[in-house]
């Protein structure tokens, strides 16, 4: 018994010494007429300040839930069911929509996923981004100066000469350039990329990647990146948070996440990467089974059915945060230190 209790006091970390974000037991409902869907369940995790935090998942999960939940963005049928999302004093899980209007485009911005929805597609580039600029005690020339200026500082060729195209005029890799300049013009806090280079080609992501990488440590900022791209969270992150069926499952540094994993679906998840398709049959690995349905979140741990590890325990109790290694946490009962299982 000491031993888990020991488990219990440690499964906090990994901890930032003065976190730009906290997130503390969100948990998030969505109604639908087939019923409440338990999106989010008791996510725990913080955002470093000037550190780039990857979250990680597959489709479902509720990684982009997570990130509209920091950016104000849920849709109208859902609620936070529960806990809190701490910035600066905030709690901006049960902020009012002024109190967002005024945070978000300040102190908050964010990259979507599909940069052509994203911008307007009967207005100029340029009139976008002085028009972001509104809240800027400056002239429209200067706010003209500054975009062209960012436009430079994401490598925009003729920078200049874009203020005067749309949207369509560009292409997929230059509109995504122009969304990461109009997130940055406001010189944000927090950023949060919500898988900005799922459209792109393999080229233009390790281009956009990099970028990213060079920008952040330019400006300083904190950066929350979505992906289902396991190499790119691990050349641009440094830490990570794994994600399934609206848990956090494992998390820490990014290199001790990798090379060593600690949940049985986080090492599923590797195993399944493209990148280490089997040469000799060229088949991709699967992880057997589906998500579980979170209208009716199954007991005990919500991975078990697909887990080859699974015993006794994992039907019966829900698994804490287990103290996993240096900075590492794993939801699983395989390292919980009274728990003796091969």
């Amino acid at each position: 018994m000491a031993s888990a209790a020991v488990s219990h006091r440690t499964a906090e970390a990994p901890q930032t010494a003065d976190p730009l974000v906290s997130v503390e037991g969100l948990s998030v409902d969505f109604a639908t007429p087939r019923g409440t869907i338990h999106a989010l369940r008791d996510i725990s995790l913080e955002v470093p300040k000037g550190k780039v935090l990857g979250l990680v998942g597959e489709s479902g999960c509720g990684k982009s839930t997570l990130a509209y939940s920091m950016i104000g963005l849920l849709a109208e049928n859902a609620r936070v069911a529960g806990g809190a999302i701490r910035m600066g004093g905030q709690d901006l899980a049960h902020l009012k929509p002024k109190a967002w209007r005024d945070l978000r485009g300040t102190r908050i911005a964010m990259i979507f996923q599909d940069p052509m929805t994203s911008l307007n597609p009967v207005t100029t580039i340029g009139k976008q981004m002085i028009d972001i600029q509104y809240r800027e005690p400056i002239s429209r020339s200067e706010k003209r100066a500054r975009a062209i200026e960012f436009l430079e500082q994401v490598q925009l060729p003729d920078a200049a000469a874009k203020l005067d195209v749309y949207p369509h005029q560009l292409s997929g890799g230059m509109r995504q350039r122009v969304c990461i300049a109009m997130a940055l013009l406001t010189r944000p806090d927090l950023l949060i990329a919500d898988e900005p280079t799922t459209a792109l080609d393999a080229t233009l992501e390790l281009q956009i990647v990099t970028l990213l990488r060079e920008l952040q440590e330019t400006f300083g900022c904190s950066v929350l990146f979505v992906s289902h791209h396991l190499g790119t969270v691990a050349e641009l992150c440094d830490e990570v948070a794994v994600m399934y069926a609206g848990e956090v499952v494992e998390r820490g540094h990014v290199r001790e996440v990798f090379h060593a994993p600690r949940h049985p679906y986080t090492q599923a998840l590797f195993d399944c990467d493209p990148a280490r398709i089997r040469q000799a049959t060229r088949q991709l690995p699967t992880i057997p089974g589906t998500l579980p349905d979170l209208r009716q979140p199954p007991a005990g741990c919500a991975f078990r059915a697909r887990c080859s590890k699974a015993f006794g325990r994992c039907a019966a109790e829900h698994p804490p945060l287990h103290a996993a290694g240096p900075g590492q946490v794993a939801r699983c009962h395989l390292n919980d230190p009274a728990e003796d299982v091969a």
